[in-house]
Parts: structure tokens; C-alpha cells; sequence
């Protein structure tokens, strides 16, 4: 993977002010047991991806609590092998500090859990080998960065380029390397091939006090990328960690996926 390419877009993240995605950064030192739970949840991720064989894959965590929307991890990664070095790093698109923008981060493991995790698990999505081959090749393109949008929005709708969530930029750098070579360059082509496959987010029921809360008093959330109508009835098609892993299991029979507590 050509880690330069990434280059322009990340930014060292410190542990006493970290970026999460979709949540607002807190002037707080993480606590001496979390980093070492954080440490620790890392280096049992890295065990497994090494027992899997695997050389890319999907890491998810719980970086807040979205148990109310019947889901359970809250971001997505994909986690790349650097041959030479044996080493994981995760790229990853981040929403900086609950405002309206994300970056695109490039890091080591143990920074992709060094956060104020709600919940010490991770998902591993691993793609069959025709997959994951497809994916590592695509990271030494300038394919990923040009999926990605700066515009940030936590409920950001599927099929919108208005703006991006982490996990939607997850997505439709899966669509570039799942399409026929050359199909997919831009956002746009990527949602096409989405929908030339009849993909479906798994829906977000968001009621109306809480839509009106969240668009008032965040800036990292909106709704005007979504159709009217299901806005109004409160069903929000938006990217999960869910919604990506259903997409993978659409396209990938051999994928896999295994958790890990």
C-alpha cells in the first residue's frame, strides 16, 4: 500500500484530544485502564488478523453508543497489511471534533482503538481473496481519495454526494474495488454500481424530536440529502457499519466475518 498517497489528508492523532467520528472531541486524557484495554484490544485484532491469513480487512469499533438504532459498532476501517514490515494500518475517514468536515487518517492499529470507546469489541469483516486482492490494489491508486468528501454528515443519505459519513466512504471504495475494473473513479459511479446491484441500506428509524435535536445542536448532522418522504417518516437511509457489511456479503460469498471480545 502506497501510504503517501494519503499523505496530504492525515493528521497525528494525540491521546489526550482524539478524533472520533461523529462525536465531539473532550479536552480528556484517556484514563490509564482504557488505554491499556484500548492497547490490548488492539493487539488481540492484530493476532487474528494474522491467524486469518488475511492481507485486507474490515475493522469495526464501538466508539459510541447506537443501540438505539439496533446496531451495535459505530465505525469502520479498512485495515491493509504492509508486507515488508508485517505491520497493520488502518485508513479510515474521520469527522473532526463534531463539526461539519472529515479527513481521510492513515494509522497504526493501536491509534485506530486509542479512543474513548463505548464498548472494548471489534468486528472483523474478512474479504475472500479475489476481494481482497482487488482492494490492496486499489489502495495504490488515488481511487480512495477521490472517494472521499470533506462535506461531513453522521446520517449522510446512500445514495447522496452532498455529504459523507465514515462508513459510507468504507462503502464506495468497496464498490471501486467490487465493479469491473475502471468503472468506478468518482462518488457518483460508485452509487450507480450500488444501485445496478439492487443494494439497500438496513434502514435508521430516527424520530421526528430527535431529528429536529441533532440538526439543531450538531453540526456534524443533516437530513437534507434524504428523499422527502422517508425523511419525514422518519426512515433514514444512511451508511452503518451494518449497512457495509451486508453490501460485502452481496458481492463476496467467501467473506467472513468474526468478533472479537
Amino acid at each position: 500500500m502506497d501510504r503517501r498517497l494519503f499523505g496530504a489528508a492525515l493528521l497525528a492523532l494525540a491521546v489526550a484530544v482524539p478524533a472520533r467520528a461523529g462525536q465531539p472531541c473532550e479536552e480528556r486524557p484517556l484514563a490509564a485502564h482504557e488505554v491499556v484495554l484500548s492497547m490490548d484490544l488492539a493487539q488481540r485484532t492484530v493476532q487474528a488478523l494474522e491467524a486469518s491469513g488475511a492481507q485486507v480487512a474490515l475493522v469495526s469499533r464501538a466508539g459510541q453508543d447506537v443501540s438505539r438504532y439496533r446496531l451495535r459498532y459505530s465505525h469502520m476501517g479498512i485495515a491493509v497489511r504492509d508486507h515488508p514490515k508485517g505491520r497493520w494500518t488502518v485508513v479510515h475517514a474521520l469527522n473532526d471534533c463534531g463539526s461539519a468536515v472529515s479527513g481521510l487518517y492513515d494509522e497504526g492499529m493501536g491509534n485506530f482503538f486509542l479512543t474513548d470507546l463505548y464498548r472494548h469489541e471489534t468486528q472483523l469483516v474478512i474479504p475472500g481473496p479475489a476481494l481482497q486482492e482487488k482492494l490492496a490494489k486499489l489502495a495504490g491508486t488515488r481511487t480512495p481519495v477521490r472517494l472521499h468528501e470533506p462535506k461531513y454528515n453522521m446520517l449522510s443519505y446512500v445514495y447522496s454526494t452532498r455529504y459523507q459519513n465514515s462508513n459510507q466512504w468504507v462503502l464506495e471504495t468497496l464498490a471501486a474495488a467490487a465493479a469491473p475494473p475502471g468503472q468506478v473513479e468518482t462518488r457518483l459511479e460508485a452509487q450507480k454500481w450500488l444501485r445496478s446491484i439492487g443494494f439497500q441500506p438496513p434502514t435508521v428509524e430516527v424520530p421526528a424530536a430527535v431529528r429536529l435535536g441533532a440538526r439543531m445542536f450538531r453540526a456534524n448532522v443533516a437530513f437534507d440529502d434524504h428523499p422527502y418522504e422517508r425523511r419525514m417518516a422518519g426512515q433514514i437511509d444512511t451508511v452503518s457499519t451494518d449497512a457495509v457489511v451486508r453490501m460485502v456479503r452481496m458481492v463476496d460469498p467467501q467473506a467472513r466475518t468474526m468478533t472479537i471480545d
